[in-house]
């Protein structure tokens, strides 16, 4: 009998339980991929806490798992062009692939989708469908992107942080030469949307943290950031008033809301964005209800864009721009942890442990 994979299994919430389950057996249209990392994200945090709830039970969280193909049955090899030993990123949607919106390029819209990577629960066959696992099945459906072998995996992983900032600043607010754009939040995804605004051509970038983020705020300014500003403390700014000051009462381009469960910065991004500009919504609230006015939308002209999630093109130019080296990209992985202290390490993500100072995080499963 195969060995057993171990996995990191959310039980409840701010409760998780190290189990052993069977390794699959595969045929010829799926796969299973050894975990080399799985980084965690905000949503991971707010999951783990219980503001955003579990779906149908017991979840072996992780949705942006990095590995290597170590088997992979024939028809599953063509159709995802790789072998046993490939390194690859997998995505969170698992679309039908043959629907229209697949089809059509809409493959994040599949109303058929029925698995995916760490959100579903682990009395679906075959139990190991997230990250924070020491192997990880590969449904047929799934999407992999190949990855430099080369690169280290703390790096390689950071995938899903960096196709995040590429989507939402560039491919869904526009972000180009020359323009203003601000960020609303300095986590690892701000500093990725700050990233990937700088390297779209950006003149001025500005990106707001707490008194708490100092250590964030530092590092966006090392990515390219011409201004940070601090929304609590004494040092607290007005952010709509100082984007205005910052542009002679212009506004930004592109505002980039990306703070998780906090209320405020909605109507602040609708204010802090010019006259025709476009506002970019990815922070989620969980089950909170946020005041919106809709006359600023309407008497602005702006753009409201929602981001779910990544999608193909840019975690593929986010992987272009970590294959290329071109950012310090080793300055943002502040902490490493193995499978069987996942739960701390969902803690230090959350900013749950004294003393440390988290940017990105990820569980190596396999280390």
């Amino acid at each position: 009998m195969a060995d057993p994979v171990r996995a990191a299994v959310q039980v409840a919430p701010g409760r998780i339980e190290l189990r052993e389950f069977p390794r699959p057996v595969l045929g010829d249209e799926d796969g299973l991929l050894r975990v080399e990392a799985n980084g965690i994200c905000g949503s991971d945090v707010e999951m783990f806490r219980g503001h955003m709830g579990m779906r149908g039970g017991p979840t072996i969280p992780g949705h942006e798992p990095l590995g290597i193909v170590e088997e992979v049955g024939e028809k599953a090899a063509q159709r995802w062009g790789v072998q046993p030993g490939d390194r690859v990123a997998l995505e969170v949607i698992v679309p039908c692939r043959s629907c229209h919106d697949c089809l059509t390029g809409r493959y994040q819209s599949c109303r058929h989708r029925r698995f995916g990577h760490g959100v579903t629960p682990v009395d679906v066959a075959p139990s190991l469908w997230g990250g924070f696992a020491e192997h990880l099945y590969l449904t047929p459906g799934a999407v992999l992107h190949k990855v430099d072998k080369d690169l280290p995996a703390e790096l390689a992983v950071m995938f899903n942080p960096l196709g995040a900032g590429v989507r939402w600043a560039v491919h869904l607010g526009g972000a180009g030469l020359g323009d203003t754009v601000v960020v609303l939040g300095a986590g690892q995804r701000g500093i990725a949307s700050v990233i990937a605004a700088k390297a779209a051509g950006a003149g001025t970038v500005v990106v707001t943290g707490l008194e708490a983020d100092a250590h964030k705020l530092e590092l966006v300014r090392r990515f390219g950031a011409d201004h940070t500003l601090t929304v609590d403390g004494p040092d607290a700014v007005d952010v709509v008033d100082a984007v205005a000051d910052l542009t002679g009462g212009a506004g930004a381009d592109v505002v980039l809301e990306l703070t998780p469960m906090a209320h405020a910065p909605v109507e602040q991004a609708l204010l802090a964005a010019k006259h025709g500009g476009t506002v970019v919504l990815a922070g989620l609230k969980g089950q909170a209800q946020v005041p919106l006015r809709t006359d600023l939308i309407i008497n602005r002209a702006l753009t409201v864009r929602g981001a779910f999630g990544v999608d193909a093109k840019g975690y593929a130019d986010a992987i272009a721009i970590i294959e290329s080296r071109r950012f310090p990209l080793e300055e943002l992985h502040t902490h490493t942890f193995g499978l069987d202290d996942t739960e701390l390490a969902l803690r230090t993500a959350g900013g749950e442990v004294e003393g440390e100072r988290a940017v990105h995080v990820s569980v190596h499963p396999n280390g």
